[in-house]
């Protein structure tokens, strides 16, 4: 969030100078019942003058879209998960709500729409909402399985610092909060610069089951991201390296058990990303994780990357999905971007 806030008053006061007219959006409320919206998707065809299909650094570009809606509590998307074999999905706000919907492919299996979108506001584990802002700013989510169904997403929390799995039925997030117990330096650190990344280990991965967490302005003796490792027999701390310049802001693994990284940041007036690969050996308890980068971009190609997530496309390709937290301005794009690894 740091850097999202940074990146959020350079881009701001740059494009006010530009155009008086642009103003930030007003007051953002929270959602005090399930509700049903509609969003318009508009196309992305081309990603650094890659057509899609066509590679993009260590990746191939495989198309996006960016999300409108006129209700204002659609934005701010931190974290991201498919919850089942037809492409439907949880995205989480920042603001303390689910968004649940799901993905449409066209003939050339190109991403086309998001459908069936409705908005639930997260709740605590005495079932009731979220009291406060500083409750609410939920922004990673991982899916657990139970048994190879996907049966509950695990949220990750920063300012008020926590895990927490919630039940899905119908593809949906449901019920109270179930707190997941993560180590006392991590919840004892309640400020905007803590967990932003939580995945979960798959099964073909040397610590299948194991949730890694990756915080975003903690810091070890040697200046690198203080991260933990939480399994019944893989559990400790963990270190990650992230570049110059960019945080990480989510996480996810590929079916090989190998750990893709997203990184945010800011040059001059334009976001950064950066996603990484990690080969699945190197993902331990104790180890220092650095990755190798399959794709750095700046300017008008990405937003604020803040959610990953790894999946099948209906055409059984192995799809990476990133989507951008709009921090609910107007100037600001809701993206929704996919691309493959190379055959």
């Amino acid at each position: 969030m740091t850097e999202q806030r940074r990146a959020s008053r350079i881009l701001g006061g740059a494009l006010l100078i530009l155009s008086a007219g642009m103003v930030v959006s007003g007051a953002i409320g929270q959602r005090s019942a399930s509700e049903d919206l509609t969003v318009t998707s508009v196309p992305v065809e081309r990603f650094m003058s890659a057509g899609v299909g066509e590679p993009v650094q260590g990746l191939v570009w495989r198309g996006g879209i960016e999300m409108q809606s006129p209700i204002d509590t659609f934005g701010g998307l931190s974290g991201l998960g498919f919850v089942s074999d037809d492409q439907k999905l949880v995205l989480v706000s920042d603001r303390g709500n689910f968004i649940s919907g799901q993905l449409i492919y066209d003939e050339a299996g190109r991403v086309a729409s998001l459908i069936g979108v409705s908005i639930e506001p997260l709740q605590n584990s005495r079932g009731a909402e979220l009291p406060r802002a500083y409750a609410r700013d939920s922004e990673s989510l991982a899916v657990v399985y139970r048994n190879g169904v996907p049966a509950a997403v695990r949220v990750g929390f920063e300012n008020l610092t926590r895990v927490a799995d919630f039940d899905l039925a119908d593809g949906k997030p449901q019920g109270a909060a179930r707190e997941i117990a993560i180590p006392k330096w991590l919840t004892d650190t309640r400020t905007n610069e803590t967990l932003e990344a939580v995945c979960i280990a798959p099964p073909a991965s040397p610590v299948a089951g194991s949730t890694l967490l990756i915080s975003e302005g903690i810091f070890d003796a040697d200046g690198n991201r203080r991260g933990y490792m939480l399994g019944k027999a893989d559990t400790g701390p963990i270190s990650y390296v992230s570049g110059d310049g960019t945080n990480p802001t989510d996480c996810a693994f590929l079916p090989n058990g190998d750990l893709l990284v997203l990184e945010r940041g800011v040059a001059l007036i334009a976001f950064r990303m950066r996603l990484v690969r990690i080969p699945a050996a190197e993902v331990r308890p104790g180890a220092i994780l650095s990755g190798v980068p399959l794709l750095e971009t700046t300017g008008g190609d990405v937003d604020n990357m803040e959610a990953l997530a790894v999946h099948a496309a209906p055409d059984g390709s192995t799809r990476i999905t990133m989507v951008s937290d709009n921090n609910f301005n107007e100037w600001q794009r809701n993206l929704l971007l996919q691309f493959s690894l190379p055959e």
